[in-house]
């Protein structure tokens, strides 16, 4: 297998963002990486240095951007962006989300919760996948036999990862394992995923109750919409 056959392209999901009213942001504009966000980025940004990236792309949301900005200039690349790379769309957007509180308990907002499997609430987990599939090629073909970052959200992320591993794509949110500013490593052999990888290069600076399986915690800050 010739070296010049490989691609890796890293799929990162962005640092903490500022959040004090527990929002389920989604694609809303003006949510904005907080302090120990911008230190994710740069944590990621050093652990990528001396790695071979000739590509780097991001969501268009401002989160996404904040965090691939120190990677590219880490490499002396111009920041690409790729809509497909977006947050999944969510009927929930602009509400609060907490443990035992928000918009889970108003009875209006139950005929939206009938389906997981689709889901109801949201953009279906099967065109989250086409358009995931199509800008992680995208960017396999903007980096060939080199590397690329690819910054984007949780759900997106762990959806496209769940589909190239062959598991069902509903799921229980709380054991995505796509903490924030988290590597889910694509390495493709020509056109072909040959393997998946994952890495928590800033692992020591996300909250506790941020790590994939943590149980909620009343009153705790949380990255909703990520």
């Amino acid at each position: 297998m010739s070296s010049e056959d490989i691609t890796v392209v890293h799929l990162m999901r962005h640092g903490e963002v500022h959040n004090p009213d527990g929002v389920l942001y989604g694609r809303r504009p003006g949510y904005h990486l907080s302090e120990l966000g911008r230190k994710m980025a740069d944590r990621v940004a050093e652990h990528l240095a001396g790695r071979d990236i000739t590509h780097v792309v991001a969501s268009p949301l401002e989160r996404a951007q904040e965090t691939a900005t120190p990677i590219a200039g880490a490499h002396g690349l111009e920041l690409a962006t790729d809509e497909r790379l977006i947050e999944a769309a969510n009927v929930f957007e602009g509400k609060t989300f907490g443990v035992g509180d928000g918009a889970l308990k108003k009875p209006g907002n139950w005929k939206y919760l009938t389906n997981p499997f689709r889901p109801s609430w949201g953009e279906p987990y099967l065109e989250q996948v086409v358009r995931m599939m199509a800008a992680l090629g995208a960017a396999r073909d903007a980096a060939r036999g080199h590397e690329a970052v690819a910054v984007s959200h949780q759900l997106p992320i762990w959806i496209v990862r769940s589909f190239a591993e062959r598991r069902r794509l509903w799921h229980d949110p709380r054991k995505r394992q796509c903490t924030l500013a988290s590597l889910t490593s694509f390495t493709f052999h020509a056109d072909k995923i040959v393997s998946v990888g994952y890495s928590e290069p800033a692992r020591d600076l996300v909250p506790s109750h941020l790590l994939a399986g943590a149980k909620p915690v009343k009153g705790k800050a949380k990255a909703f919409g990520a």
